[in-house]
């Protein structure tokens, strides 16, 4: 009888011990079966036998892909770039910015001695005067060497003495300013923070030092003189310092003459007008960058005046013929600490021309 694993025939001939005997050296453990590879036949496989007998699955992979990695890096180097603009910004925002101080003025009044000279020709006039070889307009006004500080390059420097100059030929030679029918082209070239003292000065001026129209341009009263002829004679400098590592000042010392004729009556003699005016100008970075400047001082003489008039909102001329009204300034109130003192010169013969 054949064993309990022997086929029904027996082991056949000629194989010892069966087929199985072959294979009995063979082993499959299970950590064998564990790591075997799984391959199994696509449907296309399938139909065509000479292609690719398996299609192999990929690896797991275990852990953080790279993409996702490099995700957290660039969300990282966003983050840490949004602080650092954020504490190094390189404008500084309007509440960290210092105010500037309001610009601070005073307006003195030339008496003259006797009648004021005038004649038929400004020309005659200026040719016997102290004026007679000043240049005429904005060419008395020339710029000086330019030269780097230590935390400003020429360009910066070059642009704050241009302002500078700007402002002197609005304010003091722009014929629509001298007649009082414009002040917006000066107003433009000030500091924003300086506008809201400027409106006022001119909405109510006042002699307190602060509030005085013709302390921060030149003013006719039109109902009293207007300028005559082409030509205002000037005659001045500018200079520049840096008077901190974020701030330049300009001082601007200029001498200006102007002939003038009674209004409205263009065959009246005419006569010479002096005013000398002293501005100090402060530049930060962002004035320098927006072409705008800060006024820190005006002090100016002016002449032939009356000092019983009022000239702070108007400069009202002594014009050819004319002696200065009896009188003193207006008083000065001691126990005021607002106001400035009220005071009042007298201008030298030789200040006038000798006809």
């Amino acid at each position: 009888m054949a064993g309990v694993g022997d086929p029904p025939g027996g082991t056949p001939e000629g194989v010892p011990g069966g087929g199985e005997d072959e294979y009995r050296s063979v082993v499959f453990d299970e950590s064998f079966v564990r790591a075997a590879r799984l391959q199994e036949f696509s449907a296309r496989e399938r139909i065509a036998d000479h292609a690719p007998a398996v299609r192999r699955r990929p690896p797991t992979r275990r852990g953080l892909s790279r993409q996702v990695l490099l995700l957290f890096v660039l969300i990282a180097l966003a983050f840490g770039t949004a602080i650092y603009m954020g504490v190094r910004h390189p404008y500084q925002s309007p509440a960290a910015r210092p105010q500037p101080d309001q610009a601070r003025m005073s307006v003195v009044p030339l008496v003259p001695r006797g009648e004021v000279p005038g004649a038929d020709d400004p020309a005659y006039l200026y040719a016997h005067s102290p004026a007679a070889h000043f240049a005429a307009g904005a060419e008395g006004i020339p710029l000086p060497g330019v030269r780097h500080t230590a935390h400003f390059s020429d360009d910066q420097v070059m642009n704050a003495l241009i302002t500078a100059k700007d402002y002197i030929v609005r304010s003091a030679l722009d014929p629509e300013v001298l007649t009082g029918r414009d002040v917006r082209s000066v107003r433009v070239l000030l500091d924003p923070d300086q506008l809201a003292q400027f409106d006022e000065s001119f909405a109510h001026p006042a002699a307190d030092g602060r509030h005085a129209p013709t302390g921060w341009l030149v003013r006719f009263d039109p109902a009293r003189a207007r300028p005559t002829g082409d030509e205002i004679k000037v005659r001045g400098s500018l200079t520049v310092v840096e008077s901190d590592a974020s701030t330049l000042e300009v001082t601007a010392d200029h001498v200006l003459v102007y002939p003038l004729r009674p209004a409205g009556d263009a065959r009246a003699e005419a006569s010479l007008f002096t005013v000398r005016r002293e501005l100090r100008f402060r530049f930060d970075r962002d004035d320098l960058r927006l072409h705008q400047t800060q006024l820190v001082t005006s002090s100016v003489q002016a002449g032939p005046l009356s000092c019983a008039e009022d000239s702070a909102n108007h400069l009202r001329p002594l014009l050819a013929g004319r002696t200065a009204k009896d009188g003193g300034p207006a008083g000065t109130d001691p126990y005021s600490t607002g106001s400035a003192p009220a005071v009042c010169g007298t201008l030298a013969r030789g200040a006038q021309p000798s006809v």
